[in-house]
């Protein structure tokens, strides 16, 4: 593991095996690191295995082989150390905006003026200021992924791991979401990986871009973003934008016509 390293990736395929014995296997061996406060997005065509990946880092899925380190500790499990959101709301329905994002607090034993003090906090750094008694059904798309999303930072993850968390969003919320995350990130300096399909949001979030092949999967690519923050949507009709635009769709165009 690199002394820089957050996350680091070794040697890590994944295997499923049907029901009837047959092998498919989902990700070919991976190496790769992630820096602290690194933004990274992982981008490549449907059914490739980035989400596969990043279950894997989360703990929720494991390692036919390889293995993953987080801070230099190998990751075998679940675990508050790392954030997960998940395109589908993932809220529980019986819970308000404010109980939602306490949950883990009270799970880990927190005084409960903490868990207030915390949640609030990042109620308004989500801009749910007069929303924290809603359900979540009385909420937007939206609003129920800033929610998730305040969830996940609440607990002080080491990363935060994102699986298109606004692919189910209309077009105007989806930017609106992209720019309030990349503010929170901004901001509170967190590493993150995350996980899309869409070329435009991959560049636009990230300050590095792996590029998955088809399936079985493997990062063929890396490419860095360097613009400015605060970022804003217009960087996206800018040359050195549309130059990486270009270079990644035919990258994604090559593996999609693979499969």
């Amino acid at each position: 593991m690199n002394a820089d390293s957050k996350l680091s990736i070794r040697g890590v395929s994944r295997t499923f095996e049907g029901t009837r014995g047959q092998k498919t296997q989902a990700l070919l061996p991976i190496d790769f690191e992630v820096r602290e406060n690194d933004f990274v997005t992982i981008l490549g065509p449907s059914g490739c295995g980035k989400s596969t990946l990043l279950r894997i880092v989360a703990g929720l899925d494991f390692p036919t082989q390889g293995k993953v380190l987080l801070d230099g500790q190998l990751v075998d499990g679940p675990g508050a150390d790392r954030g997960m959101v998940f395109q589908s709301y993932t809220l529980f329905p019986w819970l308000t905006v404010a109980q939602n994002i306490r949950f883990g607090l009270r799970e880990r034993g927190m005084p409960e003026a903490q868990q207030k003090e915390r949640s609030d906090y990042f109620i308004a750094k989500v801009g749910l200021r007069g929303f924290e008694h809603h359900f979540p059904k009385q909420l937007s798309g939206g609003m129920q992924q800033r929610t998730a999303i305040a969830r996940a930072l609440a607990n002080d993850p080491k990363i935060l791991l994102l699986d298109e968390p606004f692919g189910a969003l209309d077009n105007q919320t989806r930017v609106l979401m992209q720019e309030l995350l990349l503010g929170i990130w901004e901001s509170a300096q967190k590493t993150v990986l995350f996980v899309t399909h869409d070329i435009d949001e991959a560049i636009f979030m990230a300050n590095r871009v792996a590029v998955f092949s088809a399936r079985p999967g493997r990062i063929k690519s890396e490419i860095a973003v360097d613009f400015d923050h605060p970022r804003h949507y217009t960087i996206k009709t800018s040359p050195q934008f549309i130059d990486i635009k270009a270079r990644l769709t035919e990258e994604i165009r090559a593996e999609s016509m693979k499969v």
